[in-house]
């Protein structure tokens, strides 16, 4: 019987995943030929735009078979702006494989990935890619790698050794004494007891050992090659093969149906296409499915295999497998699939700190384009949109231009529709200055009864939202009070400056309900109110996002680049110089980075590299930062706001 092992390739853009996929499915045999990504001929880039831009934009599957394993492999895009298609995947992976370039090392996507890896405990083997090109230093990449992953627990070892280094004539051996590391980095010291020794080891102890420790994250093997020469891509099959395949059993299978949809698409004739990997259970052609996100359940049409371009009919899929399932009309990206629960949490990587407005070529196609947007965020939640009815506009989260280019592309190509966009802006936050007691009476106009009072505190930074309730259910009600926290969130999407309200405390201290005139809305109404004027007394501070950088430019330009820096509000780390080269790790505020990369590429003459991530919220200095126009109705205007929530006014009045 075949193992299951769903991996994924991940890793810093262009450091050679698409390839990667490319030589594993050759050299499994799963293709006649290879492709490339400057022809648009791979198996898992196949969009218009991937194959102009060369870049994944979507994370897709293709499937092979080596020796007693049968893999199913993700490949996730590997640019920043499209770190939502990666936060799904490996919220579904047994495994990953992180892509290293032997050239330019760790780099900001590759510590973001690190991390993730570590948060949610998923095992991965690293590739040092690129070891044929000029400049690779594996010895050195290496290194990196085990001090970065050293403070994690995790021990590296060094499984290849190359010769030729940096040149086409690039050979692969075993590292030398790899066996004795191995054991030792296993902790099985009874069997390096043995082999030290020069005690024959029994047979198969070695693979269960390592696997054993790469399973429980542990250990981590590094392992390199050339994806572009198909160096080293048999070695990284067997590891894979060897370590990191999990065993699924009767009981998986016969257990409560898990799954998440780490993947959706729509096919222009059969509607939403739903890729899912079980965690456990177990599916059939119309099955009825329940999809906690809607507290319903929907029937599946059609289950098929989805490899790269093609798809073929499958009719059933078991705890382990991946699957492209048909039917399910209310699904989105990230859901959960049955009642079972999921071994993991989906990673939290992306952090949209941009907004733009979407401006439709035809004032016709705003409808169209509402609808068109609606479609596009099912696929990828994490971009938002709001409509405001009132102006008749419609403003997007967004990571960066890159995404927002082949937004427009997906709009042209599949709907028909021309927009164009502004110039980004920064999504700003709002905090409480200080404690505050927000209350409100809806008493009126009958029939209404809902009376709240909240105690809204200021939290250190990064706290996010915390609610709590101490009211007793003589005053309110369970019931309502489940209503009260439930607002409260949607109360703060936009506080007094007009941004969400972040990093405080909101405690529902009293109030009440009557037993007659009140009605099961009136605490929704009541609650956003109070909020606001609690927020009112407390007054609001703006935040404003902070970037992490890192940056690579040759020696000779520090000087620009740390005066480009200091005149951008960034505090910045020492340099760090090796080869006539210097890295840079900085921290820069979202508002002076719009800019930065181009005034970077100039200060280094184009040699230079430069990475960035979300880091956090802070407090934004005075004369920085800007207020943001309400969208709706302010809560603080009652009458007004009252009509509205009752139904007698649009936004648009």
């Amino acid at each position: 019987m075949l193992k299951t092992l769903n991996v994924g390739l991940v890793a810093h853009v262009d450091a050679g995943k698409t390839t990667l996929t490319e030589q594993l499915l050759y050299t499994a045999g799963a293709l006649r030929g290879l492709g490339r990504v400057d022809d648009g001929t791979t198996q898992s880039d196949f969009l218009t735009i991937e194959r102009e831009r060369g870049i994944s934009v979507r994370a897709s599957s293709t499937h092979l078979q080596w020796r007693s394993c049968e893999l199913h492999l993700v490949d996730t895009p590997g640019h920043a702006d499209f770190t939502g298609e990666v936060e799904r995947s490996l919220g579904i992976l047994d495994c990953a494989v992180l892509l290293v370039s032997a050239v330019e090392g760790i780099q900001s996507q590759t510590e973001l990935l690190i991390d993730a890896f570590t948060d949610l405990r998923i095992p991965f083997l690293v590739f040092v890619n690129k070891l044929d090109r000029t400049g690779a230093d594996y010895s050195a990449v290496c290194q990196s790698l085990r001090d970065r992953l050293k403070s994690s627990g995790i021990t590296c070892v060094q499984c290849s050794s190359p010769q030729n280094e940096g040149g086409g004539d690039l050979q692969l051996s075993p590292s030398p004494d790899l066996t004795e590391e191995l054991l030792s980095a296993c902790g099985d010291d009874a069997l390096l007891e043995a082999f030290l020794e020069g005690s024959p080891l029994p047979d198969g102890a070695l693979e269960a050992s390592v696997r054993e420790a790469v399973l429980s994250g542990s250990l981590c093997l590094m392992l390199g090659g050339s994806a572009k020469l198909g160096i080293g891509i048999d070695a990284l099959l067997d590891a894979l093969d060897a370590y990191c395949a999990p065993i699924i059993t009767d009981d998986d299978i016969r257990a409560p149906l898990c799954g998440r949809v780490y993947k959706l698409e729509h096919d222009p004739r059969m509607g939403k296409v739903c890729h899912v990997r079980l965690f456990s259970g177990s599916l059939r052609n119309r099955d009825s499915v329940y999809l906690p996100r809607v507290d319903a359940e929907e029937k599946i049409t059609q289950i098929r295999s989805v490899s790269g371009r093609q798809s073929s009919d499958l009719g059933q899929v078991q705890a382990g497998g991946l699957a492209a399932l048909y039917g399910l009309r209310s699904v989105r990206a990230g859901d959960l699939l049955g009642q079972g629960i999921p071994p993991r949490l989906p990673a939290a990587l992306t952090v949209p700190v941009l907004t733009v407005q979407a401006l439709p070529a035809k004032e016709e196609d705003r409808i169209p384009l509402l609808g068109a947007l609606t479609e596009l965020c099912d696929e990828d939640p994490a971009l938002s949109f709001q409509w405001i009815e009132r102006r008749q506009e419609l403003h997007l989260r967004t990571t960066g231009r890159i995404q927002l280019e082949v937004l427009q592309s997906f709009l042209r190509e599949r709907y028909n529709l021309a927009v164009t966009f502004t110039a980004p802006s920064v999504i700003y936050k709002e905090t409480p200055r200080e404690a505050a007691v927000g209350r409100d009476d809806y008493t009126w106009p009958k029939p209404c009864w809902a009376c709240v009072d909240f105690l809204i505190e200021p939290l250190p930074e990064g706290s996010g939202l915390q609610y709590e309730s101490i009211c007793s259910p003589r005053d309110i009600a369970y019931r309502y009070q489940n209503h009260v926290e439930t607002a409260v969130p949607r109360a703060l999407q936009e506080g007094r400056l007009g941004w969400e309200v972040t990093d405080l405390k909101v405690t529902l201290r009293g109030g009440s309900h009557h037993e007659v005139h009140t009605h099961p809305l009136d605490f929704f109404v009541a609650t956003p109110m109070a909020i606001a004027r609690g927020l009112e007394n407390a007054g609001v501070m703006l935040l404003e996002p902070m970037l992490n950088l890192r940056m690579r430019a040759p020696e000779d330009t520090l000087g620009r680049v740390v005066s480009l820096l200091v005149n951008h509000r960034a505090s910045f780390d020492s340099p760090v110089v090796h080869v006539g080269d210097f890295t840079l790790d900085a921290e820069i505020p979202a508002e002076e980075f719009l800019e930065f990369p181009a005034l970077f590429a100039a200060a280094t003459g184009g040699r230079g590299s430069l990475g960035s991530r979300f880091s956090r919220y802070t407090l934004c200095p005075p004369g920085h930062g800007q207020p943001r126009e309400r969208g709706g109705i302010d809560p603080l205007d009652r009458s007004k706001y009252i009509l509205w929530a009752r139904g007698a006014l649009t936004d648009a009045q």
